[in-house]
C-alpha cells in the first residue's frame, strides 16, 4: 500500500498504554505499596488536582484544534492536514502531553508514586510503539512541511 494512504496506526495503542499504565500503578500500591510522606497535607492534593485540570483542558484543546481544521482526531486515521497551530504550537503531541499530566496529577492526588513510574513507561512505550509511527505517516504526507515543524516544536514538551 502507498505510504501516502496508509493509516498511521491500525489500533490505538496510546489509549491503551495510558490504560494499562493506570491500571499497574493501581494495583501495585496494592500489592507493592511504597512509603509516602503524608506530612504534606493538602500540597500534594492542590498540585495534582491543578495537573488533572491542565491535562483535561490540554486535551480538550488538542481535540477542539484538530476538528476546527477537519482532520482526524483519532490516531487510526489519516492526517488531511498538518495541524501546527492551538497547542501544537507548543508541543506536536498535546493529548499524550495531556495523558501524561494527568498520571501525575493522580499520583500526587492519591499519594501513589507507582503512577510516575508507569507514566514514564507509559511515554516510552507511547513513543516507541505509536508516536514513531505517525511521524512517518505525517512526514510521507506532509514532507518538508512535516520536518520544518519538526525542527520548531518539540516531541513532548
Amino acid at each position: 500500500m502507498n505510504a501516502y494512504r496508509a493509516k498511521p496506526l491500525s489500533f490505538p495503542w496510546p489509549a491503551l498504554l495510558y490504560g494499562v499504565a493506570v491500571l499497574i500503578a493501581l494495583v501495585a500500591n496494592c500489592l507493592f505499596p511504597l512509603a509516602v510522606a503524608h506530612g504534606h497535607g493538602w500540597f500534594p492534593l492542590l498540585v495534582g488536582s491543578a495537573l488533572i485540570l491542565v491535562a483535561i483542558v490540554l486535551e480538550l484543546w488538542a481535540i477542539k484544534t484538530l476538528v476546527e481544521r477537519h482532520t482526524a482526531v483519532l490516531p487510526t486515521r489519516c492526517a488531511t492536514c498538518l495541524v501546527t497551530c492551538g497547542p501544537f504550537r507548543f508541543t506536536r503531541n498535546p493529548i499524550y502531553l495531556g495523558y501524561t499530566l494527568m498520571m501525575v496529577g493522580f499520583g500526587l492526588v492519591m499519594l501513589n508514586p507507582w503512577f510516575f513510574i508507569t507514566a514514564i513507561a507509559a511515554v516510552v512505550l507511547t513513543t516507541l510503539f505509536a508516536i514513531r509511527k505517525e511521524e512517518l505517516h505525517l512526514l510521507s504526507r506532509f514532507g518538508f512541511e512535516f520536518e520544518r515543524y519538526c525542527r520548531h516544536t518539540a516531541r513532548w514538551i
